[in-house]
């Protein structure tokens, strides 16, 4: 294994310290418990939490500013952070408007956001959830009851932090937030396998010449495993799925979100992209927004996610809305 870290015991602990440092104008890291908090504290508008395992920078802590996150929970790779890490966040951030908990769809994260949940209304803080759903690979995973939350999110909390920063309420901020999740789709495919630090080698094995169709976010297994194919072919075997699902049809306003697993070239994502544009202009389906770069990703994992988000005229307005965190910006 060769990484740029110091102790394995310590990486996500100095990886926040450093992006305290290099971020300080937006947000404030927290240690004991580890949390990332807008730097200038929002007033009296909802607030939106959200968090999971590291390892998928830049997702959470990366969109922690105006137009998006209030604060981002950290846990260690790939494993959940507990609700004494999750209470903070939600009392921390709390306005009096109360406190949406933006939750991917993983047992460890529904169990401990469900405990803070509690707790906090055990204080008084009103909070409500939106749990993530959106990857059309399987239906139930090593670590879920259900579809896994993976890229999808990122559109979730973009959307609903355009919709508090307006100044919705509670109800409103997470019925928005559950209509991105309602139309939104993903499914992704690895090339070859992440190395967690701890562990030291790669969390699964692929064949030189074999892929995994449908993996989530911690290297679980997907669909199948196929022989390598050209990027066309893999972009379709992406597509289609996530299409059929969405029920996407001529005509349709859509979102088209190409995302890197953290080892993949730019360059190779936008010809993912390119195909995926392709194949949507085919069918009449018109692509009025994108995004395309490692947004959530699985640590050094070689591979890509397609999703696509089905827009309607609010959600396109909330989705160009102004945001300013370290890793989206824009309109500012």
């Amino acid at each position: 294994m060769k990484k740029l870290i110091n102790d394995p015991r310590r990486v996500v602990s100095e990886s926040l310290a450093g992006f305290g440092l290099a971020h300080h104008n937006l947000v404030r890291v927290h240690s004991d418990p580890d949390l990332v908090l807008r730097r200038e504290p929002s007033r009296g508008k909802v607030s939106l939490v959200s968090g999971g395992g590291s390892g998928h920078e830049p997702l959470h802590s990366g969109y922690v500013g105006t137009g998006m996150l209030d604060a981002a929970v950290p846990g260690a790779v790939f494993t959940s952070p507990t609700p004494d890490q999750i209470l903070p966040a939600i009392t921390e951030t709390d306005t009096g408007a109360g406190v949406l908990l933006i939750v991917k769809n993983y047992t460890g994260d529904i169990l401990n956001f469900e405990t803070a949940a509690e707790l906090a209304q055990a204080e008084g803080i009103t909070v409500a959830t939106v749990v993530v759903n959106d990857d059309v690979a399987v239906e139930d995973s090593l670590y879920t009851a259900g579809r896994r939350g993976v890229a999808g999110t990122v559109l979730v909390e973009r959307i609903a932090g355009g919709a508090a920063e307006r100044g919705d309420t509670l109800e409103q901020v997470a019925a928005v937030a559950e209509r991105v999740n309602a139309n939104v789709r993903s499914m992704g495919v690895a090339l070859a396998p992440c190395t967690v630090p701890h562990a030291g080698e790669p969390s699964f094995t692929l064949a030189d010449n074999e892929i995994e169709l449908g993996v989530g976010i911690h290297g679980e297994p997907g669909r199948r495993r196929m022989p390598m194919a050209d990027a066309n072919s893999i972009t379709d075997q992406l597509l289609e799925p996530v299409l059929q699902d969405l029920g996407a049809s001529s005509g349709d306003p859509v979102l088209l979100f190409v995302n890197g697993m953290g080892g993949t070239p730019l360059s190779e994502l936008y010809i993912v992209y390119r195909r995926a544009a392709e194949v949507l202009a085919e069918r009449g389906i018109r692509v009025e927004r994108s995004l395309v770069g490692n947004y959530i990703t699985a640590l050094d994992m070689q591979g890509a996610s397609v999703t696509v988000l089905r827009l309607d005229n609010e959600l396109t307005e909330l989705w160009d809305s102004p945001v300013n965190t370290p890793a989206l910006r824009w309109g500012m």
